[in-house]
């Protein structure tokens, strides 16, 4: 079987530059935070320009946190411009390879297998990366980081790990590479899949790094993780057997997205709305961040007295969306009809559900271009439009 050479693209800071594009700034030299200020100081920034990242202002700060003395535009977030652009490049991507070996992971991120174009246009993988990310450039004004490796895994470690650090922003990482420049890097969760509890799990057995990974007994860490010890094996080795063909194959039969919060004191049954909403804030800035909608909403309460029963449900959306109004009215709601008052709160729990990209695929219809019929990407032709868009987004429902 041939090397896959995968490629990971991702746009930088992209709602903030696609901002500082519209208004014909420079990212780099322009203050910007992309937050809704309609939702007071206590919003989170979406995305923050380079320029405002050097200052020290990080994506996900609060308004609040911005200095006051420091010369920022706030511009409100607009989720419908920033779809048009990320369907404008994926359209630039389709005139070079395939939808077949294109998988869209957000809005501002994708993967491209281009092993079968590399003869085909003569490049090398750098050179091919270049060709995709100076083409974005020119037509939309924002820049954007790859990296390259011989799996989808190390195609996003080599984006997130390394290529920030080189003058082209393109990372490169074969198995080999990957154990000179990654295997001891810490923290371990800049590791994509990696996150702050599987990091806290894996210290407990001895592991910092992923090379520690790969000196632990694989009976131990099947014991911790069950079966997703598989998946951390071969990534602290540098493995991925997941292809695109296999993601564009798989049909989850539910999304959903979630957030806990664990509350303490006395004080719990009394602060229990106040953190509802801002967990619903939170939750409705990462469905704005992957461009999502949500079907419904769901609720789960317990008590710190464990003899109550806890309490919640699930609501169904009049329509699926990503509004933080509509949102959350319908779990204050279900909170105000379940929740039993006076008694102290653990915590709360509460889910997104019937998650879609369903306002992509009108855009995706409207908006891919269909290649000219003398063009030829390896014997892969993009049928239709709208076929494109059912292989990159899903079917909604």
């Amino acid at each position: 079987m041939a090397e896959q050479i995968c490629i990971c693209i991702a746009l930088k800071c992209f709602y903030a530059s696609a901002e500082c594009s519209a208004m014909g700034l420079d990212p780099l030299k322009t203050n910007l935070a992309v937050a809704d200020t309609a939702r007071g100081n206590s919003a989170a920034c979406l995305a923050v320009t380079p320029a405002l990242k050097a200052l020290g202002v990080k994506e996900r700060s609060r308004i609040s946190e911005i200095p006051e003395d420091l010369d920022c535009i706030i511009s409100a977030p607009r989720m419908d411009m920033y779809m048009r652009i990320s369907v404008q490049i994926y359209g630039i991507c389709l005139r070079f390879v395939s939808h077949e070996d294109i998988h869209i992971c957000t809005i501002d991120e994708m993967f491209i297998n281009v092993s079968p174009y590399l003869e085909l246009y003569g490049k090398t993988p750098r050179e091919f990366a270049r060709m995709l990310m100076d083409e974005i450039m020119r037509e939309t004004g924002i820049g954007s980081a790859a990296g390259i490796g011989t799996n989808l895994f190390l195609a996003k470690v080599a984006l997130d790990i390394t290529a920030d650090d080189l003058p082209d922003s393109i990372g490169y990482l074969d198995e080999g590479k990957f154990r000179q420049t990654v295997w001891e890097h810490q923290p371990m969760t800049d590791i994509w899949g990696i996150g702050r509890v599987t990091a806290a799990r894996l210290e407990r057995l001895g592991a910092r790094t992923l090379k520690d990974i790969t000196c632990i007994p694989e009976e131990s860490l099947y014991n911790v993780f069950g079966p997703t010890a598989e998946y951390l094996i071969d990534h602290a080795n540098g493995r991925e057997s997941c292809t695109i063909k296999d993601i564009q194959s798989y049909e989850p039969k539910s999304r959903s997205i979630s957030n806990c919060r664990i509350l303490p004191g006395d004080n719990s049954c009394k602060d229990a709305p106040a953190v509802l909403k801002e967990m619903t804030a939170e939750l409705v800035d990462e469905l704005m961040i992957k461009a999502l909608c949500a079907g419904s909403v769901a609720l789960s309460v317990k008590y710190s007295d464990r003899n109550i029963k806890h309490t919640g449900g699930v609501r169904k959306l009049t329509e699926r969306t990503d509004s933080y109004e509509k949102i959350s009215d319908a779990l204050e709601r279900l909170f105000t009809e379940t929740t039993r008052i006076g008694y102290p709160v653990k915590s709360i729990v509460i889910s997104f559900g019937f998650l879609t990209y369903e306002r992509f695929e009108d855009l995706i219809i409207i908006s891919a271009p269909v290649h000219e019929k003398n063009q030829c990407i390896g014997n892969r032709h993009v049928k239709n439009s709208v076929a494109c868009g059912m292989a990159v987004f899903g079917k909604s429902g």
